[in-house]
């Protein structure tokens, strides 16, 4: 069962070490990019540069880390020249420069310019470090001077020496820089930061703490702390000697724990900053102050003792009672698993039974003492002596007669569990004063679990039970909302099918309220995952990525139910749907012109402008189905900020769309048709009244009507609604060509030319020319 992982994600951790390799001696330092095309950028600079020179970073970021902006009048223009050279040849540089602060006060520096290099030997950033050296200055330049660049330069190359690493990813830095000044010193250290992803480092056999066998092993644990806290209990009540047998089962329990506390040095945890550690020095500290020693003496072998035949004495044999500590591991278990409700409804009542069973050993313990003290007040009114005149075993003396030790438990256990549930029956009851002050405090005990242990059984099972209970919720808030407003009976049953369904299918919870508060990156990323059928539809293929994140932040999802319509005829049109799953039909004039189904787009292409879109047809669900769309405001909006894919889109929506439903579409021409032949040939009488009149440059018009009968075969060619161009001439009568590519005249793509009575006999229907 999964556990909290901590964060496992790998970190660049440049900033953090710097601030470790300056600890007192300057925090004056600037990080610039050697990669930079137009010279070389300041990246980062810390809190003590600022203080140093008087700039604020935002003064300071992406100027060159030559620092021209410090130089003045006085400044050595061979010391600069000589910086300028260093960054050129990307080579080390250590000297004294005279630099000036914002308010144009002059100061000396000891400058020392460090190249950092990445695993492939490219220098990626430069390391400036500016140390005041003004006082030593003013006392002796040269000695002062000479003394602490020879210093500073031994350490400089036993850093080298060791060879440094760093990572080009720059932008991971500026995710990362700290507010706090950095204070410590990269002279006085073995070897410079690293910039990169810090490698994780792990030990060799090395347990995950989230890993399934370790969650495997955690419950077998804890079903042996359960037994421990069981059986130690009762066997230190029972006066009966203890059996090979169980001796056996107690010697595996210890070996369990032995062997889970060498586990436990090897498994790693989450830290407080919510790192996974893997090193095996920090978990054996780790360990060694937490749990080691609870565990440790929980799993002493006392049970040996008996596999030996060596006589027990009583304080030995009560040392046993220490294990019931490991089920302080069981709060982290509460802690670890409260999301699954099941498994802490089950501990919850695991916790209310133990402690029923303590409280009956303890009862038990009352009840032999008062028979064993041999008080003539207490001997004869002792709920165990009561017990044992019922049972017709009655105590003759202190140590025999009496009922058996499972008589006497079971007693006890009913007598604490109906004390703690309630106030008890009567039938087992506290006579003497021990037994009434323990029974007091075992209905206080019962109060305070009633609290605890119930209170949270109950706020676990609500939980368990809130998405149904939402569920008639929101059934109850429907019903009554058709109730008041009395709607219809067809309506009332479209509105109840339609929730049901979708409650099936999303089952109540709202993606985007849910991820409302993600930050926009990560949210473009879930989007993109969730719409990634719509987006990988060609008409997407050349958006850029940023397009893609956009648009996919726009997507989203309906559902819509057989028999219901999701556009009609006429409206403007909202949005363009992609099918996931279902049928549907487009419909006009109540005549099927497509039948849609998944990964089929609907909607229309966008025009120039603004214009409202309406719609050609009517789209009905023939079945459940399950959409995605993009509103077309969305769509128009996302277009404005990608000009370049906008019109690579306008070109393109045309080839993807299924059936576009833009009115007017049909006599749009943006391409070439798609022409085919129906498989199927219907042989049929057809009456047709046709009257044709036209206007030419003769002005001659011409007007005929004529009736014919005749049997012809049905010949279908399918042409985009957009795809083609009806062209008339004056004279001769009325000739069809297409203004297309790969055909010519009235020539189709399989051979056969269409003749003039088969042209003359041509209407469109939808998309497609019928004869």
């Amino acid at each position: 069962m999964p556990v909290m992982k901590g964060l496992l994600a790998p970190q660049n951790t440049f900033l953090d070490t710097i601030a470790n390799h300056f600890d007192g001696t300057h925090s004056n330092f600037l990080l610039g990019n050697a990669q930079g095309r137009h010279g070389y950028p300041i990246v980062y600079c810390s809190d003590g540069f600022c203080e140093l020179t008087g700039f604020v970073r935002t003064e300071v970021m992406q100027k060159n880390c030559a620092c021209r902006f410090l130089h003045g009048d006085e400044s050595s223009e061979r010391a600069i020249a000589q910086v300028d050279k260093a960054l050129e040849s990307q080579q080390e540089y250590q000297g004294e420069v005279r630099f000036y602060q914002k308010n144009g006060s002059p100061f000396w520096c000891l400058l020392d310019i460090v190249p950092i290099k990445n695993e492939k030997g490219e220098v990626v950033l430069f390391l400036f470090s500016f140390k005041d050296v003004s006082d030593s200055y003013g006392k002796s330049v040269s000695d002062a001077a000479h003394q602490s660049a020879k210093n500073n330069r031994t350490h400089f190359s036993q850093a080298h020496e060791r060879g440094r690493t760093a990572f080009s990813h720059l932008t991971s830095l500026f995710t990362k820089r700290g507010k706090g000044k950095l204070s410590n010193s990269v002279f006085q250290k073995p070897s410079l930061p690293e910039y990169k992803v810090a490698a994780v480092k792990k030990s060799h056999f090395i347990l995950l703490h989230y890993s399934v066998s370790k969650a495997l092993w955690d419950w077998l644990i804890l079903l042996a702390t359960f037994y421990v806290a069981v059986t130690v209990p009762y066997d230190q009540d029972s006066s009966h000697a203890v059996s090979r047998g169980a001796a056996g089962s107690d010697i595996a329990v210890e070996m369990l724990f032995i062997l889970d506390i060498v586990l436990n040095f090897r498994t790693t945890y989450v830290s407080q900053s919510g790192q996974v550690v893997y090193d095996a020095h920090s978990i054996f500290l780790h360990y060694c102050n937490t749990w080691f020693f609870v565990d440790l003496i929980a799993a002493l072998p006392f049970d040996l003792l008996y596999a030996f035949n060596i006589t027990v004495a009583s304080l030995v044999h009560l040392l046993k009672t220490v294990r019931l500590l490991r089920l302080l591991r069981l709060l982290q278990k509460l802690d670890r698993y409260s999301q699954y409700s099941a498994v802490v409804l089950t501990l919850l009542m695991s916790v209310f039974a133990l402690l029923a069973h303590w409280m009956a050993c303890v009862w038990y313990v009352i009840g032999r003492q008062e028979i064993e003290s041999s008080d003539p007040v207490t001997w004869d009114i002792g709920w165990l002596q009561e017990l044992g005149k019922r049972l017709d075993t009655p105590y003759i003396n202190s140590t025999s007669g009496g009922p058996s030790t499972a008589s006497a438990y079971i007693a006890s256990l009913y007598f604490t569990l109906s004390s703690l549930t309630s106030v008890g029956f009567g039938n087992v009851c506290a006579n003497t004063d021990a037994e009434k002050i323990f029974s007091i405090c075992i209905m206080l005990m019962g109060a305070l679990m009633h609290a605890v242990v119930f209170g949270n059984v109950t706020a676990i099972i609500q939980r368990m039970y809130s998405r149904r209970s939402l569920y008639h919720t929101r059934m109850k808030d429907l019903k009554d909302f058709i109730r008041v407003h009395r709607l219809p009976q067809q309506l009332k049953q479209r509105m109840l099918e339609y929730f049901q369904a979708t409650w099936s299918v999303n089952n109540g919870i709202n993606a985007n309220e849910l991820l409302h508060d993600f930050p926009d990156e990560l949210r473009a990323d879930i989007a993109m995952h969730l719409n990634k059928d719509i987006l990988q539809l060609p008409v997407f293929e050349h958006a850029s990525r940023g397009c893609l994140r956009s648009l996919s932040l726009h997507i989203k999802t309906s559902f819509c139910a057989p028999g219901e319509y999701l556009i009609r005829q006429g409206d403007a049109l909202q949005a363009n749907h992609f099918v996931c799953s279902g049928s549907l039909e487009v419909l006009k004039d109540s005549m099927v012109l497509a039948i849609l189904g998944k990964g089929d787009l609907i909607g229309a292409d966008l025009p120039g402008n603004d214009q409202v879109i309406k719609t050609n047809a009517d789209v009905k669900a023939l079945t459940y189905c399950d959409l995605q769309y993009i509103s077309v405001k969305a769509l128009r909006e996302v277009l404005r900020m990608y000009p370049e894919y906008g019109r690579r889109f306008s070109a393109d929506i045309h080839h993807n769309l299924t059936y576009n439903l833009r009115d007017g579409s049909e006599l749009d021409v943006r391409g070439a048709p798609t022409c085919t032949t129906c498989t199927r040939t219907h042989t049929h009488t057809h009456t047709h009244t046709h009257t044709h009149t036209h206007t030419h440059t003769h002005t001659h018009t011409h007007t005929h009507t004529h009736t014919h009968t005749h049997t012809y075969t049905h010949k279908r060619v399918t042409v985009s609604h957009s795809l083609f161009e009806i062209k008339c001439k004056p004279l001769p009568p009325p000739i069809i060509s297409f203004d297309v590519t790969n055909l010519k005249g009235v020539t189709l793509q399989n051979g056969m030319i269409i003749s003039e009575a088969e042209v003359a006999s041509m209407h469109l229907v939808g998309d497609q020319i019928i004869c």
